[in-house]
């Protein structure tokens, strides 16, 4: 499938689109909110809160519902977007029927929210309620927009609050797309709001805005803290945050090797590497090293097809833009003076034009080298050998970040010391 012929890039605030100052992307143009449209959008949602959060939970979904619907019916048009956007391949591309499925999914979860009450104290009822906040940011990046826009959207509309949802600079048109879907699901004005900016403008004003109740972001730590700081400095907004990964994974001798040469390859390659959680420190017991770095080696070889991605042959496309190709070739060349022994990869393609990064592994890589303590957000991934439980659970711990974390083995025993002991909100066992 080639480039969409007409392609939305106008702002989405109160139920219409607008047009005003131009964002240059990879992409083409795109227009920029500035402070008078984030606050326009801002009291619009305002405006949409009273007659919305009165809906009884059955009416909002409906609207979910046929959005849903919607977004499946344009999954190939929000493929090709996604690729010209952000480089993700068409061949890859399972966001917007994923998308549909959130939306589906949260569709019925507006009944779930109750409160409780309580008869023991004598002489009272005591009852409490949850409320929606009211006015909801929604700040979200540019590596997976689709799955964020949902994650972010439905939970915070379904119970009642109304949203200004930022998309990235960087990938804004699938969002720009879903803005017109919304208005085609019948969405009252004002309900959902879409603009695309820079985090300094509109990013920065909806963090401060005394008018909004409540901030979900996904993004850098760097950005969260400003995000924290600019809600204490104003009205003391709820802040949730989702920041970055250096997840590890941990292959025990018992392991079925091949499923995790499979998976944890994927976690790394997928995307061009741009995962908050993916897989970018694989802890081997010694044992099974060998095999599983041949095996892992040999994947990236025959597996990897790297392309156009608007050809669905091609299933590892470019990174997102020249500054992310330039961060990433910057990594490259820190872990090759770092001590690992570098087993593939390593640079830019030399037969091809763009941002494409070779996938690369590093081996035994010192665990205080740069590319095992920061996030690359690229297809990397540093292999190091372990012997024992407790020098790897040591060195899984071993990091500022404590997103996702998955291990493989067959011992229900050790699993659920690990479960345990390792520090990582979400994991994966297998």
């Amino acid at each position: 499938m080639g480039i969409p012929e007409k392609i939305e890039t106008r702002l989405f605030i109160n139920g219409e689109t607008s047009a005003l100052e131009l964002i240059q992307t990879d992409a083409g143009t795109v227009h920029e909110a500035s402070e008078e449209d984030t606050d326009k959008a801002v009291a619009a949602a305002k405006a949409a809160f009273p007659a919305w959060s009165a809906l009884s939970p059955d009416k909002r979904a409906q609207y979910f519902k046929k959005l849903a619907n919607l977004i499946r019916e344009n999954n190939n048009e929000l493929g090709a977007l996604e690729a010209i956007s952000m480089g993700k391949p068409l061949g890859a591309f399972f966001d917007a029927y994923a998308c549909a499925a959130k939306w589906e999914r949260y569709a019925e979860a507006g009944f779930n929210v109750q409160g409780t009450t309580s008869v023991q104290t004598p002489g009272y009822l005591n009852m409490t309620l949850r409320q929606p906040y009211g006015v909801v940011a929604a700040i979200i990046p540019w590596n997976v927009p689709l799955l964020f826009l949902a994650s972010k959207l439905a939970p915070a509309l379904i119970v009642g609050n109304t949203v200004v949802l930022k998309s990235s600079e960087k990938a804004p048109l699938t969002s720009a797309k879903i803005a017109v879907l919304v208005k085609e699901a019948g969405f009252p004005p004002g309900v959902v709001n879409i603009i695309t900016g820079f985090g300094n403008v509109s990013g920065s004003i909806l963090s401060h805005h005394m008018d909004v109740r409540a901030l979900s972001f996904t993004g850098s730590g760097r950005t969260g803290r400003l995000i924290q700081a600019a809600a204490a400095k104003s009205n003391l907004k709820q802040v949730f945050l989702e920041l970055g990964g250096k997840s590890p994974a941990v292959v025990f001798d018992d392991a079925d090797v091949e499923q995790a040469v499979k998976e944890t390859a994927y976690s790394i390659q997928t995307n061009s590497g741009q995962v908050c959680m993916a897989n970018s420190r694989v802890y081997v017991q010694d044992t099974i090293s060998d095999k599983f770095i041949a095996l892992f080696k040999q994947h990236f070889e025959n597996e990897v097809k790297t392309g156009d991605p608007l050809e669905k042959s091609t299933n590892h496309g470019p990174q997102a833009d020249e500054i992310q190709h330039k961060t990433v070739l910057q990594y490259l060349e820190s872990g090759k003076q770092s001590g690992g022994e570098l087993l593939i990869g390593g640079a830019a393609p030399s037969d091809r034009e763009g941002y494409y990064i070779q996938p690369t592994i590093f081996k035994n890589t010192p665990e205080d080298a740069k590319i095992m303590k920061e996030e690359i957000f690229g297809p990397v991934v540093n292999i190091n050998v372990f012997k024992d439980e407790d020098e790897v659970l040591a060195k899984a711990n071993n990091t500022e970040y404590g997103l996702y974390a998955s291990v493989y083995t067959k011992n229900i025993d050790r699993a659920l010391r690990f479960a345990k002991g390792l520090e990582a909100v979400s994991q994966l066992y297998a």
